[in-house]
């Protein structure tokens, strides 16, 4: 009999954290270009032009990490990644909601993102976090939607804007 493995444990990023995530953010973004038909994303550090609000990881090294920016008033989930080697052990889930009780914590109201609607784990996968789309995004949303459809990932598939009320 095999024990399913533990989660593990999320927690701020430190500064050595951070160094890590561009690789795992690569090894993650693999499955996600597989499921659009190997079409490749846009380089990392093109897709934000704004700081982090603050930066979670699961695991030490890190196998997953959850990055939130402020975006129009509003906790902003810009990058949920975890490592394909330890994908479907819930690490994803976890950070969500690791990152939605610190956006909670710090006084925010909603928390958004942006995501492929046709990807299981995008859109489906938020939608079962408690996430509902967003049919008219606010002006912020929308000038990063914007940002987006430049880059790219509007030609990869179908994108759409989800809130959750913290």
């Amino acid at each position: 009999m095999t024990l399913p493995r533990a989660v593990p444990r999320t927690r701020t990023a430190t500064p050595e954290d951070l160094a890590a995530l561009p690789v795992l953010e690569a090894a993650a973004d693999r499955l996600l270009e597989a499921a659009l038909g190997h079409q490749a994303l846009p380089s990392p550090e093109m897709a934000t032009p704004v700081e982090p609000l603050f930066v979670l990881v699961a695991g030490s090294p890190p196998v997953g990490f959850a990055r939130v920016d402020e975006v129009g008033g509003h906790a902003h989930l810009e990058q949920l990644s975890v490592h394909p080697d330890s994908a479907r052990r819930g690490i994803g889930r976890s950070l969500v909601h690791a990152a939605i009780d610190a956006a909670r914590g710090r006084g925010y109201a909603w928390m958004t993102l942006c995501t492929f609607a046709d990807v299981p784990f995008n859109a489906p996968f938020y939608a079962s976090c408690g996430f509902e789309e967003l049919a008219e995004p606010g002006p912020a949303l929308a000038a990063l939607r914007i940002h987006e459809t430049q880059l790219g990932l509007d030609g990869l598939g179908r994108r759409i804007v989800m809130r959750i009320r913290l």
